[in-house]
């Protein structure tokens, strides 16, 4: 932040379902911080989704809960509704161009998987995309990214310089484990916050 003026400079953003949140996505998000040099880090749970029509997902509003459950001890972290009060489908360049206009003079990095950036070319104003944010590409230690780099080549060029490749070890957790784990009884604790853990179970969350 700016001293003088009060303003943040680097903002990273963290898009997801968050069906459920979990260690993965906040290790990405503190590894984003703290390489990075970002003064906050904007938690964004999606409302629709425009790619996944028969993807099952519990409420936004649950989502948005747990996500709020699992930053709260991070003073650097916040949570957004700004998908969520959105009517219609939420896309990212929708929400990046909103939060570009909240945060005029911000470097925004946009943090999310290496897998989802493989179907990139499919998302609503690619071609603006990277211009707005840098992407941050979280991926398993050892993943191979030879397909990401060469998908991306051929669609932006050199702005695929705009793209920061970062390891997460704890990306080996995934939000469809848990779910898995929920509905067949399996435990789920150190996977996930406690206080996520417990708010899956008092509201019955991936029983079915």
């Amino acid at each position: 932040m700016d001293k003088e003026t009060g303003k943040i400079n680097r903002i990273g953003i963290m898009g997801g379902t968050f069906n459920p949140i979990h260690y993965g996505h906040l290790v990405a998000a503190e590894g984003a911080r703290h390489d990075l040099g970002l003064e906050k880090v904007i938690f964004v749970p999606a409302g629709q989704l425009p790619n996944k029509p028969g993807f099952q997902v519990v409420g936004p509003r649950h989502r948005f809960f747990m996500t709020s459950l699992a930053v709260d001890s991070n003073p650097f972290f916040q949570v957004s509704s700004i998908e969520i009060e959105r009517p219609g489908p939420s896309y990212t360049i929708d929400t990046l161009q909103e939060i570009s206009r909240l945060y005029p003079q911000a470097e925004i990095y946009f943090i999310t998987g290496a897998d989802a950036l493989l179907d990139i070319h499919t998302w609503k104003g690619v071609e603006t995309l990277l211009t707005i944010s840098r992407f941050v590409a979280a991926t398993r230690p050892g993943y191979q990214l030879s397909e990401l780099w060469k998908k991306l080549n051929g669609i932006f060029g050199d702005l695929k310089d705009r793209i920061i490749c970062m390891e997460v070890p704890a990306l080996a957790i995934s939000s469809t484990d848990i779910r898995s784990r929920v509905r067949e009884g399996r435990p789920i604790k150190y996977l996930l916050p406690e206080p996520v853990e417990d708010y899956i179970s008092k509201n019955n969350l991936y029983k079915q």
